[in-house]
């Protein structure tokens, strides 16, 4: 049998924090007001923790995307090991035994014949293997596929808002960036005119 992977590392309980706990940025609306709040002395200083912030962002979407891509992963084993499931159960009255070619590794196949059978091997991660029955072994996978897809789901939800936060906080560095480049013109259009 395929994997039945159980990675409840994923799954997103009611009671957990909207969005995996993912900062929300907000938008500077007014940027002197903004500049004017303590801890905000210099645009040097903002423009670094903005910049901070865009790191961390980068990092959460890395961990995301890689979730994601496990999750897309998983799904179709566990699905295809639904159908050999079901085909099974189907020919589990027959008398005959089931032939069929099994997987040993990547690419390589072997003939087999299976006996009519109601139990199943599956394996559930970290070299574990588990007998189950074939009703036990599909309502096992059912309920992983649902998991599965309802985490995929979610992470790609988390993936919309966080990339929403990285370019509101781009954009909050480019507004900030801006104020500066307009107060340092406005500093340096006094000094020449109180020179002349």
């Amino acid at each position: 049998m395929m994997a039945a992977t159980t990675d409840n590392s994923n799954a997103a309980p009611a009671a957990k924090k909207k969005h995996l706990g993912i900062p929300e940025a907000v938008f500077v609306e007014d940027v002197d007001s903004f500049m004017k709040q303590p801890g905000n002395e210099t645009a040097d200083v903002v423009l670094r923790k903005l910049d901070e912030q865009c790191q961390k962002y980068k990092y959460m979407e890395l961990n995301l995307s890689q979730k994601k891509l496990r999750l897309k992963n998983q799904i179709p084993q566990i699905t295809q090991t639904l159908e050999i499931l079901r085909h099974m159960q189907k020919k589990k009255e027959n008398t005959e035994p089931l032939k069929t070619h099994f997987m040993l590794a990547d690419n390589v196949y072997c003939k087999a014949s299976v006996p009519p059978t109601d139990k199943v091997c599956l394996w559930l991660g970290a070299n574990v293997m588990l007998e189950y029955h074939i009703d036990e072994a599909q309502a096992l996978l059912e309920k992983n596929l649902s998991t599965a897809s309802r985490n995929l789901e979610t992470l790609e939800e988390d993936l919309d808002f966080l990339k929403d936060q990285f370019t509101t906080t781009e954009v909050n560095m480019a507004r900030v960036y801006n104020w500066d480049v307009k107060r340092r013109s406005r500093e340096n259009l006094l000094k020449s005119a109180g020179k002349s």
